[in-house]
């Protein structure tokens, strides 16, 4: 299927050639030709004219084009850079802002992106670009024309950090009860929600796009990160199959491929999320996917590189996230302190931002006072940040105030069923020999979510307990395979 659209953008780029040619060699005919005609005989025959009519940038512009279909951006830029600035037409613009990101031209392409507005002020992804470009809403806003009469122009009241988050929610959803069930609102409106951590709704608005249009790829792997996170591994094992059928060309289908191999074979889930880069080096999500690969294979020093060719596609919370734990493995306190304080400033309003800072501290015995004052401003900042309760729950734990990790446990648990509150509660009656209290909950969070993998081990370890057995020991089975290796390792190789 690829291969054949590839024939077919082949096929046009080299006509677009040859109609170039041919705008550069029919002016010098028309010149000659000209002389020769008779006033007359040019106003009486206009079509004689239209040869000589073909835009030469318009060409040019399609060859662009065709470049960026075969993804030669190189050859795109230096296609459409042949055109002047003025003759260039907002469509232009936006491509050529676009190729200027990806060759990270970050000046050139803001002065792109500001040409846009001047032409048009509705333009919203020159606005987003330049927003994400690091632009201040205030000289965005200065670019739109001038109307004191009409008041403030419609977007002089978002702030760029809001614009992705909460404020964006709302516009999204006023715009969706004009529009119900646009596929492209319901999309902007799951990605958000998975952002600020609506998990639930998320995938609620994934699928009903998926029912409105079963063959949409845009975002697909944001919603596999969420059935990951989620343990669905049937829904997200449906939807790798769907989109490789739909289409096996596009960055999302390996980005989700990857994530369904993550906990069954983590080197070829790699190989997965670097084919998605392959394809789409400005995928952020497979430089993401990579990052935390990375991390688990224990290779912390390779997943910052990672994390920061995410970074500097487009600011993203879980880069910074992803390089914080990269930093924190390899013992980089400084670098790990300096990053989350970025995200903070990028995010000022950002509650899990707020808690980045606080795990940072927190790995230091040093922080913990510290630890525990961004945790309690997380939490203020958002009352149901779950992430932030559980880690200041840690906290407590890791100070020996045990009676307030439970206190604050228990608290959320009242207003929230969720199956992580449930099996860290566990884990701390567990640790101070509440057995039949731990059992209870590893219960509670298994009939929540039968996939947690933490409550299965959690519970398999106080079974153990609660027979008397040491939890730590190695069962029978795996000393026998041990000796079976020791006796033969031939047989270990062909394992």
């Amino acid at each position: 299927m690829g291969n054949s659209r590839s024939k077919h953008v082949a096929s046009d780029l080299s006509m677009y050639k040859q109609a170039l040619q041919l705008c550069k060699i029919i002016p010098k005919q028309t010149t000659v030709s000209r002389s020769s005609l008779s006033t007359s005989a040019r106003s009486s025959s206009p079509n004689n004219m239209n040869i000589s009519a073909i835009n030469e940038n318009e060409v040019k512009f399609k060859i662009t084009l065709c470049y960026c279909a075969l993804c030669e951006n190189r050859a795109a830029l230096a296609e459409i850079e042949g055109i002047p600035s003025k003759a260039r037409t907002l469509r232009m613009n936006l491509t050529i802002g676009k190729l200027y990101r990806i060759s990270r031209h970050n000046r050139a392409a803001i002065s792109c992106y500001k040409d846009c507005l001047r032409h048009c002020p509705y333009v919203l992804e020159a606005i987003t670009a330049l927003a994400e470009l690091g632009v201040s809403s205030k000289e965005i806003v200065s670019l739109f024309p001038q109307t004191p009469n009409r008041g403030r122009t419609p977007f002089e009241h978002l702030d760029n950090t809001r614009w992705l988050h909460v404020s964006g929610l709302e516009h999204f959803s006023d715009l969706l009860q004009r529009f119900p069930n646009n596929v492209h609102i319901l999309l902007e409106i799951a990605k958000i929600e998975a952002i600020i951590g609506r998990t639930e709704e998320a995938i609620m608005n994934f699928e009903k796009v998926r029912s409105i249009d079963p063959f949409v790829m845009t975002y697909m792997d944001e919603y596999a990160l969420l059935l990951n996170l989620k343990s669905d591994h049937s829904k997200l094992n449906k939807l790798v199959y769907d989109l490789l059928n739909i289409d096996p060309a596009r960055a999302e289908a390996f980005v989700a491929s990857s994530l369904l191999w993550e906990r069954k074979d983590e080197r070829r889930a790699l190989a997965y999320a670097e084919k998605s880069i392959r394809i789409d080096d400005r995928h952020i999500l497979g430089h993401i996917t990579k990052g935390r690969l990375f991390l688990s294979l224990n290779r912390p020093d390779t997943a910052v590189t990672a994390f920061r060719a995410a970074l500097e596609l487009r600011p993203d919370l879980r880069s910074y996230q992803g390089l914080v734990r990269s930093y924190l493995a390899l013992s980089k306190i400084k670098e790990a302190l300096y990053t989350a304080r970025e995200a903070m400033k990028i995010m000022p309003q950002s509650a899990k931002a707020l808690k980045l800072v606080g795990d940072v501290h927190a790995s230091n015995s040093s922080g913990r006072d510290k630890a525990r004052k961004f945790y309690e401003s997380s939490l203020r900042l958002e009352p149901g940040y779950l992430d932030a309760a559980l880690a200041l729950a840690e906290l407590h734990v890791v100070e020996g105030r045990t009676k307030d990790a439970v206190c604050l446990l228990e608290k959320y648990i009242k207003d929230c069923a969720d199956d992580s509150l449930h099996t860290k509660l566990a884990q701390v009656f567990a640790a101070t020999n509440m057995l039949s209290e731990a059992l209870s909950h590893y219960q509670a969070a298994l009939r929540i979510n039968p996939h947690n993998s933490a409550a299965k081990k959690g519970l398999e370890r106080l079974e153990k307990q609660m027979k008397g057995i040491d939890p730590d020991a190695p069962d029978e089975d795996e000393e026998n395979e041990v000796e079976d290796a020791e006796a033969d390792p031939e047989d270990n190789d062909l394992l």
